[in-house]
């Protein structure tokens, strides 16, 4: 024979069983093609923003990386713009938010995973990006508002 499960179904959402939706953390990043502006970027973040919002999700975290060389090409480009989302919401939020991604000719690559919590500080490569810039302007005699550094003053 056949099995015959007592009491509720071992599958969520199965038989008719609705259970409410469980919200959950993911870190988003995507890849965009290098040939659209930043301010393209901006928009296209903007406008998966609104999707997550629209479906009951919320994005904690946006960063953008900017153009960065990839490890490897991805079709014929060596470049994308990278973005990292961090989004509280439920996995069907997340499967929409992908469908629409992968309709999206301007999206070459993208990549969610879950995660415990979303961290609030910035991400290391914009941490390592801040540190250099910071460096760059000590070199330069200025201190980090921008301001020159005249001697004998710090």
């Amino acid at each position: 024979g056949s099995i015959v499960w007592a009491g509720a179904s071992p599958f969520p959402g199965a038989a008719g069983h609705q259970e409410e939706e469980k919200m959950a953390f993911y870190e988003h990043v995507l890849i965009a093609r290098p040939e659209i502006s930043p301010q393209q970027v901006d928009t296209l973040i903007e406008g998966l923003t609104k999707t997550i919002t629209d479906l009951g999700g919320r994005v904690a975290k946006n960063e953008y990386w900017g153009l960065r060389n990839l490890t490897y090409r991805i079709r014929k480009n060596r470049k994308g713009h990278y973005a990292l989302l961090g989004l509280d919401c439920a996995a069907p939020v997340v499967h929409e938010f992908e469908r629409l991604l992968r309709i999206n000719e301007d999206v070459m690559r993208f990549k969610t995973i879950r995660v415990d919590a979303i961290d609030e500080e910035p991400s290391p490569i914009l941490a390592r990006r801040d540190r250099e810039e910071r460096r760059r302007a000590r070199r330069e005699g200025r201190d980090d508002d921008g301001n020159e550094i005249v001697d004998g003053e710090e």
